[in-house]
């Protein structure tokens, strides 16, 4: 895995699907506290939707299957941090459209492009206690790094740390922001979400 490739791509989808599904019960919890209750039901949906479309994605351009795979997500998945995963996914797609690889060491830049589109895409901002937050810090941990490991284990950890820094934190965007005293305390649904999508990636 010298470089990030298309089969690397569909390798690390399949393993964040499959956590999800596994992650979906405590995302629901999460989210029933501070919103609708449906974000593990609704990234499973588009997870399975991304499962169906890797077999067709073109082994050659790395940013046409981004694409892709960004579209089989939002085709069903409701949730706002479903919307808010495909927006960098195609954020990425664009920066690396009609390449075969990309070397690791683009990874911090890919992730920069999710930051900037996210926060346009969801009108939020670093501090909101949002998934923005958890990208942003995923792509700090993962400036000068080269190899995947290293990557994951350094994003890893970094989220882990937003998501206790901001669990005192009052959230500041969608339905949880009308419910300050329920989110003083408790984790970002979202945060939790790319946390377990990590996770998935070790």
């Amino acid at each position: 895995m010298s470089e990030l490739t298309v089969a690397v791509l569909r390798s690390g989808f399949t393993k964040i699907v499959a956590k999800l599904e596994e992650s979906a019960d405590e995302l629901n919890a999460l989210d029933a506290i501070l919103g609708d209750g449906d974000i593990g039901v609704s990234l499973v949906r588009g997870g399975r939707s991304l499962l169906a479309e890797l077999p067709s994605l073109p082994d050659d351009d790395l940013g046409a299957a981004l694409m892709r795979s960004a579209q089989a997500i939002t085709r069903i998945s409701g949730s706002t941090c479903g919307t808010l995963l495909a927006t960098g996914l195609l954020s990425a797609a664009k920066k690396t459209m009609g390449k075969a690889c990309v070397p690791w060491s683009e990874v911090s830049h890919l992730l920069a492009a999710s930051v900037e589109a996210i926060s346009r895409r969801g009108k939020c901002e670093l501090g909101d206690k949002t998934i923005l937050d958890a990208v942003e810090a995923a792509r700090r941990a993962a400036e000068g790094t080269t190899e995947p490991a290293e990557i994951v284990s350094a994003c890893d950890g970094a989220v882990g740390e937003v998501v206790e820094a901001f669990r005192h934190q009052v959230s500041r965007q969608g339905r949880a922001r009308m419910f300050p005293e329920r989110s003083m305390g408790n984790p970002d649904p979202g945060i939790v979400a790319f946390k377990r999508i990590l996770e998935a990636l070790h």
